[in-house]
């Protein structure tokens, strides 16, 4: 990504042109007049003629420092990383904190809590587990994906391994949820990240001792340089230091939203580096972690990497904005929450959409009167039977799916036999259940 236009340093476009970009403050400000954080290598393209681009440039710079916070970790320079929230950033930030609400649950999300809305959400953390491996560069479909993770078949190859790596992963994070930032924690999240993967080469948990490791831009080239792995020890004990740190802003500290914390923390261990693979995957789980832990449980499901995936150069860049523009955490921070605003939306629209299939169905059992016989798990269950006669279940999917125990999961099944909605079969050992396709007319029979 050498492509991307560096700014000269702002002394000297003030020793330059100083007289010149003040004479400019009233027009330029640290957003455009669409609001957008712009770094310099867009904002040359679109000052208007007649005005000198660096001499902007400036007036932008200025109106920055003025709202701009420094944070408590530093570049491998000396210098401090730093931040603002314009007003784009602002709004995301309210939705994220309405993102719980509005799915009629509390801060906490717990076994009693409105259990028709967690079953809704059934499958969605296999989405960010298999997306986020995709952006890594893993081939296999969804729809294999999927099928292995719902009924636990072993991963054949690397990159069914890195998927299944990611579902592990994500629930790693969740369990961790209650635990301190350490050292030891994200070198847990790195050796489920990379298990059974290139071993030799990603080295599970084991922090890098050797400068051999950088990124690559679009051409080859080195786009970014980690810190010295030297230093990496004690740069990793200041971010944990940082994670666990106290910024409610309460009697005289810093205030740090709770998703902005996260996403700085998700920027921090791409910058790091601490290894030699798998960093991207551990900074994203280290982003859900934090996520999970501050209490917006809504995040488990939430699938961020899809979005990235989709514009993984985009991703790339706003690391690089920050890396050549005095460390400015802003141009990361604002794309990140475009990326969760967007996957919000996705998960809301999804929300409604399985609310509206759940509604459906439940006026079909009502009638029938089939809904004073099972419980919202059999009825999401029964869901998946009436739209797809002839399919195949086990045990271990319908576990996966609602995370509950096997024998629960089995004791759903057999309900669903019991009513004659389901058929049971054999399958080698495996007990499986075949969605009859006659199930429909066995409720309306009822």
């Amino acid at each position: 990504m050498s492509h991307i236009k560096k700014p000269k340093p702002y002394a000297q476009i003030f020793s330059e042109q100083g007289a010149a970009f003040i004479s400019l403050l009233s027009k330029f400000s640290a957003v455009d007049s669409k609001g957008r954080y712009l770094h310099w290598h867009d904002f040359r393209h679109r000052v208007p003629k007649g005005i000198d681009a660096e001499a902007a440039w400036g007036a932008v710079k200025l109106s920055r420092s003025l709202i701009l916070k420094p944070i408590d970790l530093t570049a491998e320079t000396g210098e401090s990383f730093k931040y603002c929230l314009p007003d784009y950033a602002q709004t995301v930030i309210h939705a994220i904190e309405h993102i719980n609400s509005k799915l009629g649950l509390g801060v906490s999300n717990t076994s009693t809590n409105n259990e028709s809305n967690v079953f809704l959400v059934e499958s969605l953390m296999m989405e960010e587990a298999i997306s986020s491996a995709q952006l890594e560069g893993a081939a296999t479909t969804r729809k294999v994906a999927k099928e292995m993770l719902e009924k636990e078949r072993e991963p054949i190859n690397d990159d069914e391994r890195m998927i299944f790596n990611n579902f592990m992963l994500m629930k790693l994070a969740k369990h961790s949820k209650d635990m301190g930032l350490s050292i030891e924690l994200i070198r847990r999240f790195h050796t489920e990240a990379t298990r059974n993967i290139q071993e030799d080469y990603a080295c599970p948990g084991e922090v890098r001792r050797e400068n051999d490791i950088y990124v690559k831009g679009r051409d080859d080239e080195v786009a970014h340089q980690p810190p010295d792995a030297a230093l990496l020890l004690d740069r990793l004990e200041r971010l944990c230091e940082f994670a666990n740190e106290n910024h409610d802003g309460h009697d005289g500290r810093t205030f740090i939203h709770p998703a902005v914390k996260a996403i700085i923390l998700h920027f921090m261990i791409g910058y790091e580096h601490p290894f030699n693979d798998g960093n991207g995957r551990t900074a994203r789980c280290i982003f859900y972690w934090y996520m999970l832990k501050s209490g917006y449980w809504a995040f488990e499901y939430i699938s961020i990497s899809a979005l990235l995936k989709q514009a993984p150069v985009q991703y790339g860049e706003s690391y690089l904005f920050t890396e050549t523009d005095d460390f400015d955490l802003t141009y990361f921070i604002c794309y990140q929450l475009k990326i969760i605003e967007r996957a919000m939306d996705d998960f809301l629209g999804y929300i409604e959409k399985k609310r509206k299939e759940f509604y459906d169905v439940m006026e079909l059992l009502v009638e029938s009167g089939f809904n004073k016989d099972l419980n919202f798990r059999q009825v999401h269950l029964l869901k998946k039977v009436l739209r797809s006669p002839g399919r195949l279940f086990i045990a271990k999917e319908v576990k996966n799916d609602f995370d509950v125990s096997e024998g629960t999961a089995r004791a759903d099944l057999e309900k669903l036999v019991k009513l004659k909605l389901l058929a049971k079969t054999k399958e080698g050992k495996t007990h499986c259940y075949v969605a009859r396709g006659d199930a429909v007319n066995q409720i309306r029979k009822k």
